[in-house]
């Protein structure tokens, strides 16, 4: 039976026994206000299939989709509700921050449902209709209800929309996390150890016993971190500082940076730093201060970086190293950076890496820089003040990034948006880089080149605006192969575009006031 048939079918049959019972239903019966607590983190669980909601392979990228899987209990199963104005809500997905929506705005029934940047748009907004303990939800854009496409009871079936039908794969149970109690924050729930305190008097816990007692801060957080194996949680609750030490995460644990901590320079180290480890999940973090790097890595494997919040005098942000081994399967959900001296964000040697958002505000350096990275998959780079007077840039893919094991450039590196105002460059490629696709691109008044592509392979920006600002060029060094398979479309108003010397099959697509000069 073909899928339009059977939803005729499903329709006329409704329809039929409404007329014979003689009532006039409505297919949804709409309560005067929605149950759903903002704030509060939930499990969406389909009433057709028992599954629950879930973003495709735990991916923090924009535009992965939305299916139904097995209850894991991961946080890319939880969501919540954020208040939208008139009646409806934006629903944030917990493990990345993007909200769901009606893919590229498209009202047609079938639609793919996504994450993505929460932009404010109807199509990320949803009406919570309530009835009998179950959810319909609406889209704002498309008027369609929220549904596990064909009646699917299969893991993996994809979530779309349709007129509201009143079917039971158009409704939803919301269960909510943890029991209820303010999920979704730090430090909530019942971590395996403890950091409590206030300056001068901490206490570490790990269940009813107590680890550390007294007035060092670092020596309470390390005690607690060590009190705990893999698969177990640490949550840091005091603020303090740690001075010029490390702090240093093992194998299989989480860590929770709930309070502020507060690092100084220590020569070459981190103030956080895991080596060599495997499943590391640094899920929060908060840090001030002026520390060599915030957090140093080599060798990691499966790690995790999820909110981090890096508001530093000084210093650089994350750091992968360049001359230890590399790292596999890294991730990162959301981090703001600012103050730095040096980079924001700066890996080597990753293969295989994911990025929500890079937040980078007033950094020394680059927002975002990948040297020798490869497969990588970013959302967001959003660079303000960045690199101020240096070549550096609020993106920037440097020394053989985004070249494969086989000594090509294949597509490998996909950012979905950068935005960069005033600083350094905007966006700039270097020493045998590329591999890119850059989705859009939203550049002002960068203070050096807009973008500059220099001995780079392979390298597409598919829309966007550059306003001001220095050049958009294409250039090449006589030491490395000159640059070649580039495609460009853009917007450019208000600089010039200039390709210097002839790269080795570029395309442009140039609108805009700029004075163009290209080959």
């Amino acid at each position: 039976m073909t899928r339009v048939l059977k939803r005729k079918l499903v329709l006329l049959i409704t329809t039929l026994t409404a007329l014979v019972t003689g009532l006039a239903v409505a297919f949804i019966a709409v309560p005067a206000a929605s149950a759903v607590e903002t704030g509060t983190w939930y499990k969406i669980v389909s009433r057709s299939s028992g599954l629950n909601l879930d973003i495709l392979d735990r991916s923090t990228a924009p535009g992965a989709e939305l299916i139904q899987w097995n209850d894991t209990g991961a946080t890319n199963q939880q969501f919540r509700f954020i208040d939208a104005g008139g009646g409806y809500y934006r629903i944030q997905a917990r493990h990345s921050n993007l909200v769901l929506e009606t893919y590229e705005w498209n009202a047609d029934n079938g639609a793919t449902i996504a994450q993505w940047t929460d932009l404010g748009g109807t199509n990320q907004q949803w009406q919570v209709q309530e009835s009998g303990g179950y959810a319909t939800f609406i889209n704002r854009h498309s008027g369609k209800a929220l549904d596990v496409w064909e009646n699917s009871t299969t893991a993996g079936g994809r979530i779309s929309q349709y007129p509201a039908n009143g079917g039971s794969n158009q409704q939803f149970q919301l269960v909510k996390v943890d029991g209820g109690s303010t999920p979704g924050t730090c430090g909530s729930g019942t971590p395996n150890a403890r950091v409590t305190g206030t300056s001068g008097s901490y206490t570490a816990t790990n269940g009813s016993s107590t680890v550390y007692s007294g007035g060092d801060y670092r020596a309470a957080i390390q005690a607690a971190v060590d009190s705990i194996g893999s698969g177990q949680r640490v949550a840091v609750m005091a603020s303090g500082s740690i001075g010029a030490n490390t702090i240093s995460i093992s194998s299989g644990k989480t860590f929770e940076g709930c309070g502020t901590i507060n690092a100084t320079n220590r020569g070459g180290r981190g103030a956080i730093e895991s080596l060599g480890t495997s499943n590391v999940n640094i899920a929060y973090l908060n840090m001030t201060g002026s520390p060599y790097f915030a957090t140093r890595f080599y060798g990691n494997s499966g790690l995790h970086l999820g909110q981090i919040n890096l508001n530093l005098s000084g210093g650089a942000g994350i750091r992968f190293e360049r001359d230890f081994a590399g790292s596999t399967n890294v991730s990162m959900d959301y981090v703001y950076v600012a103050g730095t001296g040096g980079h924001g964000v700066e890996t080597w040697n990753i293969d295989g890496l994911r990025i929500g958002t890079v937040v980078a505000r007033n950094t020394g350096y680059s927002g975002l820089l990948l040297n020798n990275t490869r497969n990588a998959t970013i959302g967001t780079v959003d660079g303000n003040n960045v690199a101020t007077g240096t070549g550096y840039a609020t993106f920037r893919t440097a020394n053989t990034a985004g070249r494969l094991s086989n000594g090509s450039y294949s597509t490998n590196i996909t950012v979905d948006k950068v935005i960069s105002r005033g600083g350094g460059r905007g966006i700039f490629c270097v020493s045998q880089s590329g591999g890119v696709l850059i989705r859009n691109v939203d550049l002002a008044s960068n203070g050096n080149n807009s973008i500059l592509i220099e001995n780079c392979y392979n390298y597409t920006i598919s829309s966007g605006t550059v306003n001001g600002g220095g050049e958009v060029r294409i250039a090449a060094r006589s030491e490395f192969a000159n640059t070649r398979d580039t495609n460009i479309t853009l917007t450019v108003n208000n600089t010039s575009v200039r390709e210097s010397p002839c790269a080795d099959n570029s395309t442009w697509n140039i609108s805009g006031n700029a004075s163009v000069n290209v080959c």
